[in-house]
């Protein structure tokens, strides 16, 4: 259930990090959806790291770091999925 739920929130991060990063992203929503999970582990490490992983209530400060992640990602993903896609256009 939990790889569930993680697919789940990668793709509703990665949507929204889509929507946040300016212009018109190309990469396949699987990817996007992919690029979100990373994003939300990337995010869950960070909240470890400096100590709210885990905190009573709902856990504002570890979904913010999720959703910069995810735009992180998202965002870098981009910009590599464009370099493979031109390069293997061009061949």
């Amino acid at each position: 259930m939990s790889w569930l739920w993680a697919i789940i929130v990668g793709f509703v991060l990665g949507l929204i990090a889509k929507a946040i990063l300016p212009g018109k992203q190309h990469q396949p929503l699987w990817l996007t959806t992919l690029f979100g999970i990373a994003g939300a582990v990337l995010g869950n490490a960070v909240a470890t790291w400096i100590g709210v992983g885990e905190t009573r209530g709902i856990d504002w400060t570890r979904h913010l770091l999720q959703l910069a992640g995810a735009v992180a990602i998202v965002g870098l993903g981009e910009m590599m999925y464009g370099a493979i896609k031109g390069k293997r256009q061009m061949t």
